[in-house]
């Protein structure tokens, strides 16, 4: 995690100075503290929230470990310093392993409910996230068991709606992306006919977006027919979660991509007590 995000996630929630304290609290009064679940789940920001402790001077040290699962009454972190600055941190530490936690368990979750139908099936992210905390949640989804897809737009080339609004076709944008010469290509589709001109102009992965399990189903048996079914990847994605990815997952996708862990899923919830 960056320093200057710790800074600037503090500078953030402190404002002009944590005035509460500093009017109830000497300055050099210490204190020691322990985060504490409240509820199950799946751990993941363990690294940051101590980086938060770190950058304001306070002593944290981790029981728990990202990816392992934690229940209500668990310590997950043991914190010592001056209590001023435990409570400088508190809520920026507790927000980061709370956020990150709620991703990863429903990424773990979905995953899960997935691989009843297929077992090699990946789970993956989109960019679906807010500003600035895109590398945490996708690094949450991975310890969660998922794939993060795209970090950023530079790592892949993936052909959007509004690319192939504004290029044309299907088969000039496949076309001009493969010239390029950096692979993989992704597309995204909407119809099962698109998707096999996708296939036959040579892309790589087909993003088959928002579509219905039946037409998903009808896209594989048309690229099957025409003999295009093992050239490419073929990956599904919108309004996709806990209560439909069973039927996707068996309907023969390689990808499920998903906003749902980024945005839909709640916090796993954490207290930080002062002993």
């Amino acid at each position: 995690m960056r320093r200057e995000l710790i800074r600037q996630m503090l500078r953030e929630d402190a404002g002009k100075g944590d005035i509460t304290s500093e009017i109830l609290i000497g300055k050099n009064v210490g204190a020691r503290g322990k985060i504490v679940a409240k509820q199950e789940g799946v751990l993941a920001g363990v690294e940051e929230a101590r980086a938060v402790f770190a950058e304001v001077g306070v002593r944290a040290r981790a029981l728990k470990r990202d990816g392992e699962v934690v229940r209500r009454g668990d310590i997950i972190m043991e914190v010592e310093g001056q209590a001023r600055k435990i409570l400088l941190a508190e809520r920026v530490a507790l927000n980061i392993l709370m956020r990150m936690s709620g991703i990863a368990t429903a990424t773990r979750r979905l995953l899960e409910l997935a691989r009843r139908k297929n077992r090699r099936i990946v789970v993956a992210a989109t960019r679906k996230t807010a500003p600035l905390l895109l590398g945490l949640d996708k690094k949450a989804v991975e310890i969660g068991g998922g794939y993060p897809h795209r970090r950023n737009l530079s790592e892949q080339i993936l052909i959007k709606d509004n690319h192939l609004r504004l290029v044309g076709s299907v088969e000039l944008a496949v076309r001009k992306a493969k010239a390029d010469g950096r692979t993989p290509v992704e597309v995204e589709v909407t119809s099962p006919e698109e998707a096999v001109r996708a296939a036959e102009a040579g892309a790589d992965i087909i993003l088959l977006d928002n579509m219905s399990v039946e037409d998903v189903r009808r896209t594989i048996k048309l690229l099957k027919r025409r003999g295009l079914r093992e050239r490419v990847k073929l990956e599904v994605s919108g309004g996709i979660g806990p209560e439909n990815i069973e039927a996707y997952a068996a309907a023969g996708v390689d990808i499920i991509s998903s906003s749902y862990m980024t945005m839909k899923a709640p916090a796993i919830d954490m207290s930080l007590e002062i002993e």
